[in-house]
């Protein structure tokens, strides 16, 4: 299952580049040990997802938060499930 990024309401990408960072971790190193855990994913799909090109396989987000050792829920900081509208 994947969950669609919204570039302007859903930007996990922007949330995963920066728990990222917060850990010192290039997209290569994260994909590594992404791999390691089993999780089939390039630096370059890593790209796409943190720039909000591609959409996110749930499998991913759980390795992320394994990885970063933080709750799923760090993805969606900051994001509302209310268009602007409202």
């Amino acid at each position: 299952m994947k969950v669609r990024q919204d570039n302007e309401k859903y930007n996990i990408g922007k949330n995963i580049r920066a728990l990222r960072m917060k850990n010192n971790l290039t997209q290569k190193h994260t994909a590594e040990k992404l791999q390691l855990l089993g999780i089939q994913i390039s630096r370059g799909m890593l790209s796409h997802i943190e720039s909000g090109r591609s959409n996110v396989d749930v499998k991913v987000l759980l390795g992320l938060a394994d990885l970063f050792h933080v709750d799923v829920g760090e993805f969606f900081k900051g994001m509302s499930i209310y268009s602007k509208r409202h």
